[in-house]
């Protein structure tokens, strides 16, 4: 390892703003086994699935459906 590094032809990560931040939330059992069993047929993990689901309904503009019974 060198003592030293030169930083001065660096970039910026192009990824910076697309970090992920951490929360916790509360899901359904029924939910995350829907979720898991999708993960398991297409080999990506599922809270990545997740993550896909909610940012595409962010993308959209999607509004939620939801009637009180």
């Amino acid at each position: 390892m060198k003592d030293e590094y030169d930083f001065s032809k660096a970039r910026k990560n192009p990824y910076a703003g697309r970090l992920k931040k951490q929360i916790t939330i509360n899901i359904d059992i029924d939910t995350i086994e829907y979720f898991k069993s999708q993960a398991n047929a297409s080999g990506i993990p599922y809270q990545t699935l997740i993550n896909l689901y909610l940012s595409d309904c962010a993308e959209k503009k999607k509004q939620p459906q939801v009637n009180w019974v």
